[in-house]
């Protein structure tokens, strides 16, 4: 079988590996229980337009991924497959958009489908396409934008050139206004360094910017329209206070994205090197100024959002594709003395990493650290075998191919972690335990999020207001965030009244507050549920 088959048959295994037991966990806390209560809200409220979490008032971030996900729900039913079906697709998306951009750029089958399947089999990839975060939808329409910029400067036809616009309006549907600012830089950008000044004019063409705004405005006018308040929000709180700020605690130093990158592309960390050179024309599949694009798609975004004073590890993302093009043209060529220096760099990151695997593992006495031992094993085994793999590199041109099954096997060896942090982090267990005559459902100094989604109910915010301090302020039953004293009350009133603690918040004096002991009393692995009935 020769290596172009091999990688037909990854493309085949990564969608597999993707989609197996991808509803077989409970929604993590806080993140999935966020991004699917709110689309769940909307199909039980019929309003689309203003975006609620806890039936309160949340405008976080714009509509887009809301609405991809309500629509799995409606086609698939409100579960957890539906509600993580638009972050797979999203990622496997990226994958076929990076094959298709690095086909273009390289004029080669086999690094675009290394550049595709080195993509889908890092680790922090696949890590996100399971989780139903925003980010990933951001980074398809993203890339999809930089991948129809790219082909309009190389054809110049007007279809790519609306296309590049229409995809940065989608962008900014998803998540503010980066989706316009970070494509649109790249390109201006890369028109000055590629000296390719006649094009700037018809990059801002008018009936382009039409068509972005075509698709941007009816939301934004409807959705200011119904609330005054949203753009104040919105637009000046989450992006300006958002970037210039520590507003959301999220700081992290400049450098924080470089060990991210480093360990988020493992196993494929030991290509890094001459990724980077390909930049400057070091990969001869790689044209100087394919490379000044590549370098730049890469590198604004990185800059941009290490300059930010909120940081989350997700931010990335739209970094890793031109990386997986980079990385995969770069290894289709590897020889002689490059192929040494690739066995070095993946022996300096695997070796400890799986070491690292297996040492904790065995050695550190947590509960959490036994929960995550088999997942963790699995994966260190998987990743000596890669690296044993990669010692022969140099020896045979199949062996980068068989690289990408070993890379995808060690992704489907993990993905127990999804379980294991679903059990750790889920109201799905603790939910079940509640008795459907509840009164009130509290959520004690945390919003714990799924217990909406599972409850399909309103929770009481007990001593916590976080990214619900906005809506509450708007909330005119004040009854819905209550502290500690109203707790007492509530508890003692006669309701029957159900509280829910994460269970590391045991401390917190819950008991306390409620001024009596719970005629009954669970714990599951995520959490403690106290009942007075």
């Amino acid at each position: 079988m020769n290596r172009n088959k091999i990688l037909a048959l990854c493309a085949v295994l990564a969608v597999f590996v993707y989609f197996w037991g991808l509803g077989d966990y409970g929604f993590i806390d806080p993140d999935e229980g966020r991004y699917s209560e709110i689309p769940r809200e909307m199909i039980e409220t019929g309003d689309f337009i203003t975006p609620r979490l806890n039936y309160v008032l949340y405008f976080e971030k714009p509509p887009l991924h809301y609405w991809l996900t309500a629509g799995a729900f409606l086609a698939f039913g409100e579960n957890e497959f539906a509600g993580r079906l638009t972050p797979v697709l999203a990622g496997l998306g990226c994958c076929v958009l990076a094959f298709i951009a690095a086909k273009k750029i390289t004029r080669s089958l086999y690094a675009a489908s290394l550049s595709a399947i080195m993509l889908a089999s890092s680790v922090l990839w696949f890590g996100t396409s399971r989780i139903n975060l925003t980010d990933m939808t951001l980074t398809f329409f993203f890339t999809a934008s930089m991948v129809s910029y790219y082909f309009w400067n190389v054809n110049g036809k007007k279809s790519s050139l609306l296309l590049f616009y229409a995809f940065m309006a989608l962008s900014v549907l998803t998540k503010g206004l980066i989706g316009v600012v970070l494509p649109g830089g790249v390109a201006l950008i890369h028109l000055i360094f590629a000296k390719q000044y006649r094009k700037i004019p018809t990059l801002f063409s008018p009936s382009a910017i039409i068509l972005f705004f075509v698709i941007v405005s009816p939301y934004f006018i409807e959705v200011c329209r119904r609330n005054p308040d949203y753009f104040e929000f919105f637009f000046i709180r989450e992006h300006f206070l958002r970037y210039t700020t520590t507003i959301h605690e999220r700081y992290e130093p400049f450098w924080f994205f470089v060990p991210i990158i480093i360990a988020g592309f493992v196993p494929w960390t030991g290509i890094l090197f001459d990724s980077v050179r390909a930049v400057f024309g070091k990969c001869r599949l790689i044209g100087s100024d394919d490379g000044k694009f590549l370098g730049l798609w890469f590198l604004l975004p990185f800059v941009f959002f290490s300059a930010s004073g909120s940081k989350l590890i997700t931010y990335i993302l739209p970094c890793m594709i031109p990386l997986s093009i980079l990385s995969g043209a770069s290894m289709s060529v590897l020889e002689g003395k490059e192929f040494r220096r690739f066995i070095v760099l993946t022996s300096a990151v695997i070796l400890p990493v799986a070491a690292a695997g297996l040492t904790v593992t065995f050695f550190v006495d947590s509960p959490d650290v036994a929960a995550m031992s088999k997942p963790a094993i699995c994966l260190s085994i998987s990743l000596m075998l890669f690296w044993l793999l990669s010692i022969f590199a140099g020896k045979s041109k199949i062996i980068p191919s068989l690289l990408c099954v070993t890379a995808l096997i060690a992704m489907f060896s993990a993905s127990g972690a999804f379980e294991v942090e679903g059990r750790l982090l889920s109201r799905k267990d603790s939910t079940a335990l509640l008795p459907d005559d509840a009164d009130d459902v509290v959520v004690y100094e945390n919003l714990m999020q799924g217990v909406s989604w599972y409850t399909k109910r309103r929770t009481i915010s007990a001593n916590v207001l976080n990214e619900l301090e906005f809506g509450a302020k708007h909330e005119t039953e004040p009854g819905w965030f209550i502290s500690s004293a109203d707790l007492r009350v509530l508890w003692n009133s006669g309701r029957k009244v159900a509280v829910f603690i994460r269970d590391k918040d045991d401390d917190l004096g819950v008991r306390e507050a409620v001024g009596t002991a719970p005629v009954r009393e669970w714990s599951t692995s995520a959490d403690i549920v106290m009942l007075n009935f």
